[in-house]
Parts: C-alpha cells; structure tokens; sequence
C-alpha cells in the first residue's frame, strides 16, 4: 500500500529518511516498522521567516517496496538505416533533438565544431595557465554546450512550449540524480553533468545516430532548382583535424548556440533571414557564501548543517529597463567564458554539492536594439546598425573589456560599494575565478546606460535584502551571453525557416530558448516538426 502526503517539516528531518519515517509515524499515526521507504515527489525551501521549513509532497510505501524506477523511460529504436536529419551543434537543443528523432524513427547525424565532452575540459584548464582561448574548444563550443561546464541549472519557465518534465526524465535515465525530478529549482551539476551528456551521446550511437566532432558548418546546402523555393537539403563542413571539406545530406536543424557568430555572419551573407534581438548585459557579481546564506536565512550564523547554499532573484527597474540577477550559482566559481583572441566574457558555475565559499549571480540590465543604435555614448565608433547591430555591440564591449585586463583572461574588476559610488578599489577581496582579477573603474568604461542602471539596482536591492550591498562583493567584468543577440525567423508552425524549407533553427542560438531545458524542449520541437517533413515527403531527402 502506498500513502501521499504535503509535509512541512524541519531542514534536519527533511535530510534524513529515518528522520523522515519518525516525524510520519508521530504525525501521521503509522507504524515506524511498516515503513519500508519515503520517496520525495516535490521539495521546496519555505525562507520567507526566521523560522524555516522544507515543503515535501512524499509518497509513503507501507509494507511493500517500490517496484518502479523513479523516473519515467523512453524506448529508443535502432535506426541505423532510416532516412538522416543533420543536426548543427551538440548542445542541448541538439542532443534532445537527435533522441527525439531516434524516437521518431530517424538517424540523426550531429556535427559539432568542438571536441568531446572529456577533451573540452583540458582546453578549459588551459585557459587559466596560457591566458589563451581555443576559438573551437572552450566553455561555450563543444559537447554539451554552454551548459555542459556553466553550472547544469534545470529551471526554467517555458512549461507552455513543451514537455519540460520529459527532458528532466531524459536526463535521470542518462545517469542524472532523481533529486531533480523533485526539486524546485532543479540542478545537476558541472561536476555531474559532463557524465550525463556523454552517456546521451553513446545512446545516439548505439541507436545507429552518427556524432562527428571537431567538424565545423561552413555553408547550408541550398537547393534553388525550383522558382521561388529556396530548400535546405544538407550542409558543407571542414574536419578542423584534417582539414578535408565534408558534405551531409538531409533536412538540417540549427542547434549552433547564442555564441557561433561565425554562423550569424554567414547567415547574414546568404540571406537566411534573421532579425535583431534584445540581450541582457552586466557583471558576474560574487559574495562570499556566508553573506548570502545569513541574508537568506535570517540567521547569522548562514545556513547551517542542514540547508544548502542559499540562492537569491532580484529584480526592479531603472530607467525604463529591467535590471536583475541572472544564472545565480551558490557554493560556484566565475569562469572565463570567451570564445575567441581578444575578449574577456565571463559565466558562473555550480558543482553538484554547491559547497565552495563563494556565490555568484550575473547582474545585467536590459539591452534593446534601439539602445544600442540611438545611446550617444555609442556614437562614432563604427557600430552597423541592422540585424548584427547587437552582436556587434557584444563584441566592442568584449574587446573593451580584454583591453581593460591587460590584455589576458585576468578580468577587470571593483569591490560593490566602490562600483555605484563611483570610487576604485585599491584591492581586491579572494575570488573564485582562476585566471585573476584586476583593478579597474567599471563605472568608467562601461556604456553608461548600463553602469547607472546597474548602481540604481544595486542600491534597490541592498534596500530590500540588508547586507547585500557590501565592499566584501565583487563586481567582475563582463557578463554578455545571457542569450542570443538575433533570432533566425522561422513558422510558428512549422519551426522550419520562414522562407527556406528544410532548415530549423532551433534553441538558444536561434533565440527560441534560454537555459537547458528550454533548449532540449525546442530541439524536441523541432525533431517533431522535422519529422512531420520528412513524412510528407520523404523521398526528397533520401540520398
């Protein structure tokens, strides 16, 4: 027999299940003996008073025990010798779109222009010992994505666009912890998750998918035989390794990630059609743990045995735009986020137990497109207004910021308080991120209809959660890649491209997503629509 309940218990019985069974057996009158298993369904931290309490929704198994896995599986078919899709990028929105198309029916063949999950983490470490980034290999490029070694968060707010609790399961049934099936803000890992996206890669294969690394897009197959229909039917590739130029036939789904500028200026060129997007620009802004935690917990002495590290969200408005905190990563390190020669951009990151000494959080303002062509501060300096306007304005700002540190991976920085009054910091507090920091006026450089924006934010912000506004902060230059600064125009319907049949852009790169499980619910998506392509035409792709 099994028995449901809402629970509001204590952080120390929520973190025990023996705990668990002796608050069930007092409260709730069953016998301790019978109890032969408390599995969590939900899991919230209730912090709003001094007094704080964990919400649990349990199921409760009374003399049984649970036969089912706690999460839900997916068949996935041998489809060695199906019609092929070509898949653009390995990132989230491409791995959920090739097991999506392997559920399907169809074999997907994933071209990915940086390495393996495994050999991207050598690239990375050497970022902080050569002060170099590998344009092909780095925090943003290769298996897995942006989100394979930037923390491993699972929150999102698209549940209307898609099946978010599938990819959740998806993940459990590829090595993630079943913790994130019950957590409010579900969360992975950097640690963890490289794991888990290897082990998604090996089932594509074993399903008959193909996965080529260190293997770069240069052009769309376009085919224009027919007047007036313009008609993806494959890809045109370089092998980084060799050098041999390849070619992959099939309808193709874009899944290249919101930092593969190359790919928007090549887009831009052939004509694909695309428009200019908002973005959110600002800082990674890092505390010490202990400070977050007594804010967070109304406790002085921080979160204490039982609780993990706190997290905080914040938003106001300053001048017409939103500012607020992004990607907040407790217990976490600030990483160098670049993806080419001459720019510092930075990220923040989470291992699976949160348990460094440092919390971090982008703090970034609002950025439209009009901002960018109509700010005076922005005028003569060679900025192109149009569809790649703000990803230009990303890379000036990127470049500004390399300059300021000293023309390495050190990144400029200035202690909070210094920041909004406009003081520089004649030291610095210990960080977490490894190549260095440097001293720098960021309220100086930085365009001004972001760096008063930010100090009116933080000034908020400090009003509302006492202690927060501290010299013990540091603000760390610059966070830019909170999203993609275009979006490749395609069919509400359909997903394909409004103009050219045959392609999908799909996820965060193609500014339909915004996090991991938003990308994986779009390439889901499109693998869908793709699908419904192909069988209504199915000889068209067939080599």
């Amino acid at each position: 027999m099994t028995e449901e309940y809402q629970l509001r218990v204590t952080p120390q019985v929520a973190s025990s299940e023996q705990d668990l069974k002796a608050w069930l057996s007092h409260e709730k009158g069953l016998d301790v003996r019978t109890i032969n298993h408390v599995r969590v369904l939900k899991r919230s931290i209730d912090a709003r008073q001094r007094a704080i309490f964990v919400n649990l929704k349990v199921r409760v198994y009374i003399n049984e025990t649970p036969q089912d896995d706690e999460y839900q599986h997916t068949e996935y078919p041998y489809v060695g010798d199906r019609p092929e899709v070509v898949v653009v990028g390995e990132g989230p929105g491409g791995l959920f779109a090739s097991l999506r198309l392997i559920e399907l029916g169809f074999r997907p063949v994933i071209i990915e222009r940086g390495k393996d999950v495994r050999e991207r983490k050598k690239d990375m470490a050497l970022i902080t010992k050569t002060q170099k980034v590998d344009p092909e290999s780095n925090y943003c490029f290769g298996e897995g994505g942006a989100g394979a070694y930037s923390d491993g968060k699972l929150y999102t707010r698209s549940h209307k666009r898609g099946n978010t609790e599938k990819i959740l399961n998806v993940f459990c049934q590829h090595g993630a912890s079943t913790s994130i099936l019950a957590d409010a803000h579900p969360h992975i890992g950097t640690d963890k998750l490289p794991r888990v996206i290897e082990n998604m890669r090996l089932q594509i294969i074993r399903c008959g998918g193909e996965v080529h690394f260190q293997t770069k897009m240069t052009s769309l197959v376009i085919d224009k035989s027919i007047a007036g229909d313009e008609r993806v039917v494959g890809v045109k590739a370089v092998d980084l390794v060799s050098g041999k130029e390849l070619e992959f036939r099939g309808p193709v789904i874009l899944a290249t990630g919101h930092s593969a500028r190359d790919v928007y200026r090549y887009l831009a060129s052939a004509g694909i059609d695309m428009e200019a997007k908002g973005i959110a620009v600002g800082v990674r802004l890092e505390h010490p743990s202990q400070v977050i935690d007594r804010i967070q917990y109304h406790n002085k002495n921080g979160r204490g045995k039982y609780l993990p590290a706190a997290e905080y969200s914040f938003v106001t408005q300053a001048d017409g735009r939103g500012v607020y905190s992004f990607c907040m990563c407790p217990g976490g390190f600030v990483i160098p986020a670049a993806t080419g020669p001459e720019q510092i951009v930075v990220n923040g990151m989470s291992p699976s137990n949160r348990g460094t000494q440092w919390s971090n959080s982008g703090m970034v303002v609002e950025v439209r497109p009009e901002d960018v062509e109509n700010d005076p501060s922005l005028k003569n300096n060679d900025l192109q207004p149009g569809v790649l306007g703000v990803m230009d304005f990303q890379e000036r700002l990127e470049k500004s910021c390399w300059q300021q540190g000293n023309m390495r991976q050190t990144a400029p920085a200035q202690r909070m308080v210094d920041f909004v009054n406009n003081r520089l910091s004649y030291d610095l507090p210990k960080s977490s991120y490894a190549p260095g920091l440097i001293s720098s006026p960021l309220n100086f450089w930085l365009p001004s209809f972001i760096s008063k924006r930010l100090q009116d934010g933080f000034k908020a912000f400090g009003k509302r959660a006492h202690g927060f506004l501290t010299n013990e902060a540091v603000l760390i230059a610059v966070e830019t890649r909170t999203s993609s600064p275009v979006r490749i125009v395609r069919d509400k319907l359909t997903l394909q491209h409004v103009r050219v049949a045959g392609l999908f852009p799909c996820g965060e790169g193609a500014g339909f997503a915004g996090g991991i499980v938003s990308a994986g619910v779009d390439g889901e998506r499109c693998a869908e629509a793709c699908a419904e392509r192909i069988l209504h035409g199915v000889n068209y792709y067939l080599r």
